[in-house]
């Protein structure tokens, strides 16, 4: 994969500096620009684009700040409720950033304007990542803010037929609950240990784990999964994702 750079903002929020080869760089969701311009003074990169996951502020509360620090810098989003969109995109829009390829997928739920870009190296097309805002999380999925349980299994299923092998970056550092969570649900899974692992060894997960890894221990990308079905009492998918939700929301490790 290109060269990604976690950023952290706020409490746990996490913001993305791509590099694109030839010094150029994508930032993904900067919402403190400050700090996301000094990680990429540090790099020698500068920015050519903004990928915004989701209108919420605590991902594109940075665009007009951003604009105003790096002028003419096109700003992708899924609606014009991003702050300062220049380029709204939709399911299946194509970007060609420098040496990356970027392919929006349309995830309504979290929010009905949630894009998760899908990016490989055209140099080296084997590397791919998927940024995924608060849509699907290490171990976990983001709230149905704006949509339904259904939207949201629709979501999962689209990220779930990425190659197995696509790199994670999500919104949040979330991962400790998550994995106290599915332990909860499914306490046999043996990718349950291997989540354990991760969240023991790193202290930022964001790009340490894959979408194959999310379907081994995921509980909400396994709905069709025993113990998941025994947890929640429910065997319609839409009826076990919405209970997950319910559940984790209420959930107290």
């Amino acid at each position: 994969m290109p060269r990604v750079i976690p950023v952290g903002a706020r409490s746990d929020n996490y913001m993305y500096i791509i590099a694109a080869g030839g010094g150029k760089a994508v930032a993904v969701d900067p919402y403190d620009v400050p700090k996301i311009k000094a990680a990429a003074d540090k790099e020698g990169l500068s920015f050519s684009a903004v990928l915004t996951t989701h209108h919420h502020f605590d991902h594109a509360g940075g665009n007009k700040k951003f604009l105003e620090t790096f002028l003419g810098t096109p700003v992708y989003g899924g609606s014009k409720e991003v702050e300062a969109l220049t380029n709204e995109v939709k399911d299946g829009s194509t970007l060609s950033i420098g040496d990356l390829e970027i392919q929006c997928l349309h995830t309504p739920c979290h929010t009905q304007d949630s894009i998760c870009y899908f990016v490989h190296d055209k140099t080296n097309p084997s590397e791919k990542a998927v940024f995924t805002g608060d849509t699907l999380f290490t171990g976990g999925c983001g709230r149905f803010f704006e949509g339904t349980a259904a939207e949201m299994h629709a979501a999962l299923t689209k990220l779930g037929g990425l190659p197995d092998d696509t790199l994670l970056y999500n919104g949040h550092e979330y991962t400790a609950g998550n994995l106290a969570f599915g332990r909860h649900v499914d306490p046999q899974n043996a990718g349950i240990a291997k989540l354990k692992a991760l969240v023991d060894k790193e202290q930022v997960t964001a790009g340490k784990s894959t979408i194959g890894d999310e379907k081994e221990w995921n509980v909400f990308m396994r709905l069709d999964s025993k113990p998941v079905q025994s947890a929640t009492g429910e065997t319609d998918t839409t009826k076990i994702m919405n209970k997950l939700r319910d559940m984790k929301n209420n959930f107290k490790a």
